[in-house]
């Protein structure tokens, strides 16, 4: 529960009297929890089920079904250490214990931020702590989004982007500014997408859209974190830098603690911060309006240091540069020695492919699998990445490996791309349906729902 437990289950009461089940009386137990700081209600959850748990830190208890829990304990290990940078970073960590919850398959998100509890999905389990960034992300959460929360959802950036922010922090701490600096560049990545996919024209593009007469479950989107950490990292710039930036957001968080509050209210209490710090002359040129109502990308381009990033750029060079009717294969898995963190350098490796606006071409994607057999990692951002490529060159082969990966798991971020990517490839689009028809009893809500207008049903 998004509470500290007080007690052990205790035995209570047969409060089904008068009912006799197979000649045993109906047992149950009572377990009491405790929540002190006040919470907006999203964020109240409750969860029952065959649960396994280990601790693996002094405030962290890891909960799953029990096939899971090792795996959960070995990929989340780091969680002490990010709780240690974020409160560097953010102050006290006022929640008591940070347990994880591993939930099924089906879940339709990365995380979600439940005090005391954190509720992950089980594709962050890659076997080496590599996607466990989403932990860094919902730790942040405790300050940005638990602790000052966004007063209606059309000022959701206020949560997320300042989330985005922080964990990208927690993970510079941890693993050096560069890393920050890549994480950023995937993130603009992943925003540049969703705009070409949304449109630019389209006003939920807008970092404070209006959603009057809207489905909250039609906004959804990387909009509010990616454009949200774009804006913020672009104020972090033009005050003095992070560490100018990190001492508003800890004012920041003191002020506005157990409160809720909209965007012109952060405007205001920016402005008056930074004029007060005598820094009023650098904000001036800062157009509010642009940032908050105007669709697309941003209009300030931030520049990242990419040298982390450069390793994957080069070697997508190398591949676009090989010709396989002239040369032998020159590929295999020494490729990624260039990388110094392996696995997300790969992802961006592929994402980076991935965006080539024209197709690598089949014969270099097959020659890709034998000289790095994606199709066996078990990263599911890899897995994403490589399934999605493999449909860009309709490489029919691979897809029962597509429609697997749809029904194995239902996190939005993952299914709805290689959705639309389905039912834009005509020759499978009707066996793409007929997957998700059969799915669909199986999968939450809300990715159920907007699958089916991915695929125009």
């Amino acid at each position: 529960m998004s509470a500290v437990r007080v007690s052990q289950a205790e035995s209570v009461e047969n409060l089904a009297e008068n009912i006799s089940i197979n000649e045993h009386s109906l047992q149950r137990k009572g377990h009491k929890f405790v929540q002190k700081i006040a919470i907006p209600s999203y964020l109240v959850a409750i969860v029952v089920g065959k649960l396994g748990s280990r601790q693996i830190g002094p405030r962290t208890t890891v909960w799953s079904e029990q096939e899971f829990v090792d795996a959960a304990a070995f990929d989340f290990s780091e969680t002490e250490e990010m709780l240690q940078a974020a409160e560097k970073l953010m102050g006290e960590y006022v929640w008591g214990i940070y347990d994880i919850l591993v939930l099924p398959p089906s879940f339709p998100f990365g995380g979600m931020e439940n005090p005391c509890l954190t509720f992950a999905t089980p594709t962050l389990l890659a076997g080496d702590k590599s996607l466990a960034n989403v932990i860094a992300h919902e730790i942040a959460h405790s300050w940005t989004g638990n602790l000052v929360t966004n007063r209606t959802f059309e000022h959701f950036w206020l949560n997320e982007g300042f989330t985005v922010y922080t964990e990208r922090r927690i993970l510079g701490l941890m693993k050096g500014e560069a890393f920050r600096q890549f994480e950023a560049i995937g993130g603009w990545e992943v925003l540049k997408e969703t705009v070409a996919t949304l449109g630019a024209e389209n006003p939920l593009t807008q970092l404070i859209p209006d959603l009057k007469g809207v489905d909250p479950d039609d906004s959804f989107s990387s909009i509010p974190y990616e454009k949200g950490f774009a804006f913020l990292y672009y104020l972090e710039t033009l005050v003095g830098g992070p560490e100018t930036f990190l001492t508003f957001m800890q004012n920041y968080i003191v002020k506005f603690k157990l409160t809720s509050l909209d965007s012109s209210t952060f405007k205001s209490y920016f402005i008056d911060y930074f004029e007060h710090e005598g820094k009023g002359a650098l904000i001036k040129e800062i157009d509010w309006n642009t940032w908050f109502y105007v669709p697309g990308m941003p209009h300030y381009v931030p520049q990242y240091d990419h040298s982390l990033f450069d390793a994957c750029i080069s070697l997508k060079s190398r591949w676009i540069d090989w010709n396989p009717s002239t040369e032998p294969n020159p590929f295999s898995k020494k490729d990624f020695k260039t990388f110094s963190m392996s696995s997300p350098q790969l992802q961006e490796f592929l994402g980076a492919v991935l965006q080539l606006k024209e197709n690598l071409g089949l014969e270099k994607i097959k020659a890709m699998e034998k000289s790095y057999e994606l199709c066996s990692v078990k990263n599911c951002e890899i897995q994403f990445r490589w399934i999605r490529l493999c449909l860009k060159e309709k490489w029919m082969e691979q897809l029962p490996m597509a429609l697997k990966f749809v029904t194995d798991q239902g996190r939005m971020k993952f299914i709805r791309p290689v959705y639309r990517d389905l039912f834009a490839w005509e020759e499978v689009r009707e066996q793409a349906i007929q997957t998700f028809k059969k799915n669909r009893p199986n999968m939450m809500y809300v990715s159920a729902y907007t699958v089916s207008k991915d695929l125009q049903l």
